[in-house]
């Protein structure tokens, strides 16, 4: 570096050393600013019309996937809800069931053997008619749920994917969605 500096010095300055290096390894500063435009030129048209669409194509579809999932959160809270409330509702019918039992058979001791058993029965009807329908509303619960699942399944892989499904496809979505909220 020192020696650059003195032959400077000696030549009449670094101005006039700097531009004869230039020319010894073939610099011209005219080509030099035209890459220099038409690079920025490039990075700029790159950057309007190819860079930005594909972001906002991107943000688009991120969309699309943050919503369908938020969908799917709501349908397993769904579920989880109306499983509470058929665990609400049997129990509450066990809880009828019972006392009525107890009732019948608190009763019954006074009463003849034949009347007993005739009390316990109606009870346990009572009971069983209580469970079928806990479990009917489960099942017609579980159906509903399953059918907007399938639906909703349907419509969020239509909007990601951008393409219409055929009936095959719905069916088959709807089979494997309706086999997930099963398990």
């Amino acid at each position: 570096m020192a020696h650059l500096i003195s032959l400077a010095a000696a030549d009449g300055g670094i101005g006039d050393t700097v531009h004869q290096i230039g020319e010894q390894f073939g610099f011209d500063a005219w080509l030099f600013f035209s890459q220099i435009i038409s690079f920025c030129l490039v990075a700029f048209l790159l950057n309007k019309f190819a860079y930005k669409p594909i972001l906002n194509v991107l943000e688009v579809r991120r969309k699309k996937i943050a919503e369908g999932l938020a969908n799917a959160e709501k349908i397993k809270q769904q579920l989880a809800e109306s499983e509470q409330r058929y665990q609400e509702i049997l129990t509450k019918a066990n809880g009828e069931a019972q006392k009525m039992i107890e009732e019948a058979r608190a009763s019954a001791a006074a009463l003849k053997d034949k009347e007993t058993q005739r009390a316990i029965g109606e009870a346990e009807q009572i009971l069983v008619k209580a469970r079928e329908a806990a479990a009917l509303e489960h099942s017609r619960m579980l159906g509903e749920l399953k059918r907007e699942v399938g639906r909703l399944v349907v419509d969020t892989t239509s909007k990601v994917t951008g393409k219409v499904l055929n009936p095959e496809d719905q069916r088959r979505i709807n089979e494997e969605a309706a086999r997930q909220v099963a398990a």
